[in-house]
């Protein structure tokens, strides 16, 4: 008998849901056998219904089925945890972890431990992380591998709305009769938007697509209009444009007026832009640069989508606030077809964002400099401390580490010793720190060799939970399959070890759905609309409405529940996040 189950694809930051088919039945072709549980995968297609993909798949969804089966692949599972490289139980690991941890903490200070997680987090791995650390151990030197690839937006998202809230939703790019594709290869990094986006322009033959990259990649090569820009000038192409939308008298005084502050000292920053200077600094022929600039002008429905090739900068957060500063001066914002739209690379990078994975952020999108924050996110823990300084991030942990500032690290779902940059500096850290524990699938990774304590963890077929996509919708993430040998959910050793360490109360979750709802409470929690990030309607939901839940989008707030089901958009109409509710210019 074949058994149905709806889950989200582990690969990128859409978010397609995808069903998976198995079954028991002995007649099965082995070769899509999962050998360790007996449980054959017949197949993994793409959920009709849900609002990321509406059934679509892309190469890497459709060859899910090939990540679950045959014995190759099995060969470097790791199924128990280490200690020193040798076989332990559980217990003895979780001991090891928590009386290293609490002596540390007791001789060097809370800011002398870490974590560094990951975008392959579940949501409610990354809530609890989040919570041991800001909350009881008392440091935020808790971040995560998504820092490499969004961090900008976050930062740029923040100076200009007071909040990382990201405005617009899929549907957008579909409705667009101008689309600006900017530091994205669209086609092969979220190749379903993709397909989204060529189904939309098939029918909209008046929709323009304008891709702004260096490179001729394959999303260039289906533009209507590709600038082969200079790397790295991004922010003089956009406040160029800026420049260009005041002199072509399409600036939406009106609106900016009502929701807006700081314009016309931005206005005055670029006004030296002219084309022919921006044409001098971008490389761009003069040309192409004033077909882009009167495509934008004249186009009322304007999606600008942005990627890596924006956030990976070191004036990544610059290059963000140029591409808004066009949208607000324009009133594009927050309307059908309308929007800066960042998309994201980990599938759960938008859920890391949202509990406060990030060294310098609280959860449910509150901030750690900010006081009545720091004292409410305390409170609704009953937690005996609260980070209020910022954490180290990403790159400075290691750098901290290789000082020798970072005496215990616990590595999450990610492989530093390849992904972050200077893989030399990273794999010196480690091996100067005096406690490393890896959480992982495999077991032979560069970072894992250097592991005092290796865990177990649970892979995406074999874990429940919920993860966040680009357009700020929540799906469910349910596992189908057994975890091999002695495999635990993050969630589950995070929590045992804050229960060891004497946080027993706090931590004492039977399963994802009670983390869920406390996440849930926290984000309405004397909330009253003042803060974007709120899913309060889902605060003591049963263990079977968790089960069965469906993709919503947030806000979801108990008087707005019935909406959520739909992509919501934000800031037509203002009600931005800075005091005064304006957005502002930059």
């Amino acid at each position: 008998m074949s058994v149905c189950t709806d889950t989200t694809c582990p690969y990128c930051g859409v978010g397609c849901g995808v069903k998976v088919v198995t079954s028991n039945c002995a007649d099965t072709d082995s070769n899509s056998e999962n050998h360790e549980t007996g449980i054959p995968i017949h197949s993994v297609q793409g959920d009709p219904d849900h609002p990321a993909n509406y059934g679509r798949l892309c190469s890497k969804g459709s060859a899910l089925t090939q990540t679950l089966s045959g014995k190759t692949n099995d060969a470097n599972r790791l199924r128990q945890p280490t200690i020193d490289g040798f076989s332990a139980e559980w217990s003895e690991a979780i001991s090891k972890i928590a009386q290293t941890f609490t002596q540390t903490i007791n001789k060097y200070g809370p800011d002398s431990v870490a974590l560094y997680v990951s975008g392959q987090l579940l949501t409610e791995d990354y809530y609890v992380a989040n919570k041991l650390m800001k909350g009881y151990v008392g440091s935020a030197n808790i971040d995560t591998n998504s820092r490499l690839c969004m961090a900008s937006s976050v930062a740029g998202h923040r100076r200009a709305f007071g909040a990382d809230t990201v405005p617009g939703c899929y549907e957008d790019i579909e409705q667009a009769d101008l689309v600006v594709l900017t530091g994205s290869n669209l086609a092969w990094c979220h190749p379903v938007l993709f397909q989204r986006l060529q189904a939309a322009r098939e029918k909209n033959p008046h929709m323009q697509v304008v891709v702004i990259d260096p490179r001729r990649t394959v999303t260039a090569d289906t533009a209507s209009l590709h600038l082969p820009i200079a790397s790295d000038t991004d922010v003089t192409l956009f406040n160029g444009l800026l420049n260009y939308l005041k002199s072509a008298n399409v600036i939406n005084h009106n609106w900016t007026s009502q929701h807006t502050e700081g314009m016309d000292s931005c206005l005055q920053s670029v006004e030296s832009l002219d084309i022919s200077n921006v044409a001098e600094k971008t490389g761009l022929h003069i040309e192409k640069i004033n077909d882009f600039y009167q495509q934008f002008a004249n186009t009322e429905n304007v999606v600008t989508v942005y990627s890596q090739g924006i956030n990976q900068s070191l004036s990544g957060t610059d290059k963000v606030n140029a591409i808004i500063n066009c949208h607000l001066a324009t009133g594009r914002i927050g309307k059908p077809g309308c929007g800066p739209f960042s998309v994201t690379g980990q599938p759960n990078a938008m859920g890391g964002r949202e509990v406060g994975g990030l060294a310098n952020m609280l959860a449910c999108h509150m901030d750690l400099d900010n006081d009545v924050h720091s004292e409410l996110v305390q409170r609704y823990w009953s937690s005996p401390v609260i980070a209020t300084q910022q954490g180290l991030k990403a790159v400075d942990l290691f750098h901290a580490m290789d000082k020798g500032e970072i005496k215990a690290v616990w590595i999450m779902a990610t492989n530093p010793a390849d992904s972050v940059a200077d893989a030399d500096l990273v794999d010196r850290a480690l091996q100067r720190c005096d406690f490393v524990v890896v959480s992982d699938v495999v077991s032979k990774t560069d970072t894992s060799k250097h592991a005092n304590v290796l865990l177990p963890a649970a892979a995406w077929s074999e874990k429940d939970g919920t993860v966040t996509n680009t357009e700020r919708c929540i799906s469910r993430q349910r596992g189908f399959r057994k975890a091999p040998g002695e495999a635990k959910a993050d969630w589950w050793a995070i929590c045992q070890v804050a229960i060891k360490m004497g946080f027993v109360d706090a931590f004492d979750y039977k399963s994802p759905r009670d983390i869920f709802v406390e996440y849930a409470g926290l984000s309405g929690f004397e909330n009253n609309g003042t803060r974007d990030f709120d899913i309060s309607a889902m605060d003591g939901i049963s263990e079977g409405e968790y089960d069965s839940l469906k993709p919503f989008f947030w806000p979801c707030r108990p008087q707005e529940s019935s909406k959520s089901t739909s992509p919501i958009r934000f800031f037509a109409d203002g009600g931005f996040y800075h005091p005064g509710k304006r957005a502002r210019f930059i």
